[in-house]
Parts: structure tokens; C-alpha cells; sequence
């Protein structure tokens, strides 16, 4: 018996501990279908050599994978200490102070990189160091300099950072080294190009604006990291290709308790709106130190799966951790046996209605029908994938075969749910013709069998780009090509 076929996609963020030899593509053979170039860390050159390798590793394994720049964004952080750190005590005064030339913290004071931090801060905030774990609540602002008390004692290190709690820092989205490093990215030939700290659809299209002009047709992912995301996020999702969730920062900033609600409504709107969703940050963090994890990280994932997200990601856990491949092991079983329990209920009395494009109709059609006809497979010929993603909001038992040339297409659409692309190139084929040359490609590779019923969808011209417009019933024949059961 065959092994069922993993639906929902994995992330896997590059670093030191995937720099070891074989451990690339011995997380690309476990099942990653994406890697994260972290531009926090590292340089042009090291990011440049890891799409290097994941170009040729996957060519070589004959695998879809593609690569996601994720932008550092104008990440608050305090300076250096003169020790390296210090220890602080609940009750004890303690400033942040918001000037260039700021001499090395001690236990007193420490600089912080955002000078405009005494604009955004008032008497009564609480800022969240280290992820939340040392809090300190402002109490007064005194020229450059941030007077505030610790409420929570604990150790603070070197360049960790700072949160206000319930938002509303005034910094853009994108800063000078974002600007650069999109341009860098666009040099790589990145898929994906994630906006870190996003507050509106303004950050987005001007994120996009720069990409295109720097020659990338990346994808633009919104990180949902804070409070004011969540104000602006409908406006967000349209303006964006790809959501992420982003649960760091994003807990620091509107609580611990609010974030399980929040990443529901997160992926339930995204899904809704006909974008993809990934859900991401300390998914299996144990595993950093441990070869399995925790059974409250199993359920995490698998409660993400269930809601419908695209995509799970891990960050430390590939990029720093002990078992980067036993970590993609694991969550790529976890996500087999959470798929198992999904219900494919779509409930299309609730899906959008006037739709205004041809190809997204064809999508809605074919997922109502692979309801109430028995199909094991949708295959889509699809020029940019446009098609797939429609397909993809909908949940169904039948696999979703996308067919095209392009291998950029084919790397973005290695991000959806429920899709498997794969290298077929119409171009000059009759519509018949393809149709029975796509259906003897998948019997040939296994993917189809003799008797099987499937959907195809396609466009009266082959290789032009969002003109699906046809649906068809096909049986696959003793010969391993289609026989048509009928348009519909």
C-alpha cells in the first residue's frame, strides 16, 4: 500500500544546522516543499549559496520546492550590555534610552535601536522584552530617555526585543536595509517575499511596488505580527498573496490568552478570501533540544491543519536545532494523521457569490461536483496556477494534480494546500490532445489507474494565462489515457 499523500505543505527555515552536509537535502527528502531565507541573519552571500543548493538539490530529487525571503522589518531591540547582560529585579528602576551614541547598558539603563520610542510611549504602557519574558511598565518620559519600573525580574542579554502591549508604535513596514534586501532577493529569483511587521495594505503594495521594479514576481506574504494587523486585517489579506501567521510577536502584543481566537479567525478570513495561510512560530520548539516532540505541540499543529491552513513552518527548529530532519519528519506525520481527521464539509451555501472571474466559476463547479460525484482526482492545466489557488480554498478528498510549464508557477503553487503541481507543458497542443497526453503522464508516474474518474479543467487556449473556462468528466481507459464522460 501506497502512503496517503501529505495535503498541507511545510516550511523549513535555512541556518547553521542546515548548512552541515546532507542535512539540506535530508530535510528536503522528509518533505519540506518550502525553505525560509531568515534576512535577519546571514549575508547576500550565504543566502545566495542556500538557493544554490536547494535549486540543485531539488532538480536533482525531481521535487518542487521553492524559496521565501523573509524581510526583517523594523524589529525594535535594545542595545548591548557592557557585561553581555544583566539580571533585573521586579520593582527596581531601569530606562531605555532612545539616542545613537548610547554607551554599552548596565542595570540602570540600555539603548534602544528606535529612537522614535519616546514619541510612542506614554506613562501606564508596558513593554514586553525578550518575547514577553521581562516586562516593564513606562513611567514617565524625560527627553531621549524612557523611565520605567520592571514588573517581571528576569535576565536580559544583548539586542533582544521590545514590544508595547495592545500596539501602537509609529514605524513603517518596510526600512532602508528591507529595501535593499528586496532587491537582493530578487537577484536570488525568490518565490516568496515576506513584509515583516505589516500595519496596512499600504505596506504590502509598497513592498510589491519595490519588488516589481527590482525585476521579482515573488508573491507577497503579510505577517500578521501586530495589534494594528489585526485592526486593518480584511484590508491586509485582499492587498496580499500569502498570510502568515505569525504568533511571536503577535502573542506579545495582544496576550497569550487572545491568540488561539485570533489564528482561527486568521486562517478561516484568509481562506475565505481565495489567499493562502501559514501558520508559524514555535510549532515544534521542544524539538530544538529533543528528538520528538512534546504532545501539546502535536495538538498545536494538528488544530492549525484542521482549521485549514496551507502551510506549517518551523523556524529554530531547522535553522539552529539538533534534528532539523527528525523535526520535518515529525511534522510532516503529524500532518498525514490530522488530514485523516478533517471533514470535507464545505459549506458552499456560504462561498462567494457574482464571481467575477471565469476560472475561479470552474473551481467552485468542479469541488461541488467532486462532492456529489465519486472522482479520485482534479487535474488542472493551468498556466500561473491562478486555477489551483481557486481550487484550493475548497476542501475535498480528491488530490488536486496542477499541470503547467512554468517553474516559477510550480514552486508558488508547492505553498497550497491540497495541490501538487507538476511539469507538463501544453503549449501547441489541441485540447484534446492535452487532456489525454496530461491524463497518460499521471497514469504513467502512478498518480492515476485504469478506471479512475477524474475532473479537468482547462481553457479553450492552451498557455494563456487565467483562461480556464472548461470542465470535463474523464475515465481514465485501459490504455492509461482519458476517455471523456461528458463536458459539464
Amino acid at each position: 500500500m501506497t502512503a496517503p499523500l501529505r495535503r498541507t505543505k511545510i516550511l523549513a527555515t535555512l541556518g547553521p544546522a542546515t548548512d552541515a552536509p546532507g542535512v539540506l537535502e535530508g530535510i528536503i527528502r522528509a518533505g519540506v516543499d518550502v525553505v525560509r531565507l531568515n534576512f535577519s541573519h546571514g549575508t547576500p552571500a550565504d543566502h545566495a549559496a542556500r538557493v544554490q543548493a536547494i535549486r540543485e538539490i531539488a532538480q536533482r530529487l525531481d521535487r518542487e520546492v521553492a524559496v521565501l525571503a523573509d524581510l526583517q522589518g523594523p524589529k525594535i531591540r535594545i542595545e548591548k550590555f557592557a557585561e553581555g547582560k544583566v539580571a533585573l529585579e521586579a520593582g527596581q528602576r531601569f530606562d531605555l534610552v532612545a539616542r545613537a551614541d548610547v554607551p554599552p547598558g548596565d542595570a540602570t539603563q540600555v539603548g534602544v535601536s528606535y529612537l522614535g520610542l519616546v514619541d510612542d510611549v506614554r506613562a501606564g504602557d508596558i513593554l514586553a522584552l525578550d518575547d514577553g519574558l521581562v516586562t516593564l511598565e513606562v513611567e514617565a518620559v524625560e527627553g531621549e530617555r524612557v523611565r520605567t519600573r520592571v514588573v517581571t525580574s528576569g535576565v536580559l542579554s544583548n539586542r533582544k526585543g521590545v514590544n508595547k502591549i495592545g500596539g501602537g508604535l509609529a514605524l513603517g513596514a518596510l526600512t532602508d536595509d528591507d529595501r535593499a534586501h528586496i532587491r537582493i532577493a530578487a537577484e536570488l529569483g525568490v518565490d516568496f517575499l515576506a513584509v515583516s511587521f505589516c500595519r496596512n495594505a499600504a505596506d504590502i503594495e509598497e513592498a510589491r511596488a519595490l519588488a516589481r521594479a527590482a525585476g521579482s514576481h515573488a508573491w507577497i506574504v503579510a505577517k500578521i505580527e501586530r495589534a494594528e494587523a489585526i485592526d486593518n486585517l480584511v484590508e491586509i489579506i485582499e492587498a496580499s498573496d500569502v498570510i502568515m501567521v505569525a504568533r511571536g510577536d503577535l502573542g506579545v502584543e495582544v496576550g497569550d490568552a487572545e491568540l488561539p481566537g485570533l489564528q482561527k479567525d486568521i486562517i478561516r478570513k484568509t481562506v475565505e478570501r481565495n489567499r493562502i495561510v501559514i501558520t508559524a512560530t514555535q510549532m515544534l520548539q521542544s524539538m530544538v533540544d529533543s528528538p520528538i516532540p512534546t504532545r501539546a505541540e502535536v495538538m498545536d499543529v494538528a488544530n492549525a491543519i484542521i482549521d485549514g491552513t496551507d502551510a506549517v513552518m518551523l523556524s529554530a527548529e531547522t535553522a539552529a536545532g539538533q534534528y532539523p530532519v527528525r523535526a520535518v519528519e515529525a511534522m510532516a506525520r503529524i500532518c498525514v494523521g490530522a488530514e485523516r481527521q478533517f471533514k470535507h464539509d464545505t459549506d458552499f451555501e456560504a462561498a462567494p457569490r457574482n464571481l467575477e472571474r471565469a476560472d475561479q466559476a470552474i473551481a467552485m463547479a468542479a469541488m461541488f461536483l467532486t462532492g456529489h460525484i465519486s472522482v479520485r482526482a482534479i487535474v488542472a492545466l493551468t498556466e500561473s496556477g491562478g486555477t489551483a489557488r481557486f481550487l484550493s480554498r475548497f476542501r475535498s478528498h480528491a488530490t488536486i494534480y496542477a499541470l503547467t510549464h512554468d517553474p516559477a508557477a510550480r514552486r508558488r503553487m508547492a505553498m497550497m494546500r491540497d495541490v501538487f503541481p507538476i511539469d507538463f507543458d501544453a503549449r501547441g497542443m489541441r485540447i484534446r490532445e492535452a487532456a489525454r497526453a496530461a491524463v497518460g503522464q499521471l497514469h504513467a508516474a502512478g498518480l492515476l489507474h485504469v478506471g479512475d474518474r477524474l475532473m479537468l479543467t482547462n481553457g479553450d487556449h492552451m498557455g494563456q494565462l487565467g483562461a480556464t473556462n472548461t470542465l470535463r468528466l474523464l475515465e481514465v481507459d485501459e490504455n492509461g489515457l482519458a476517455t471523456t464522460l461528458g463536458d459539464l
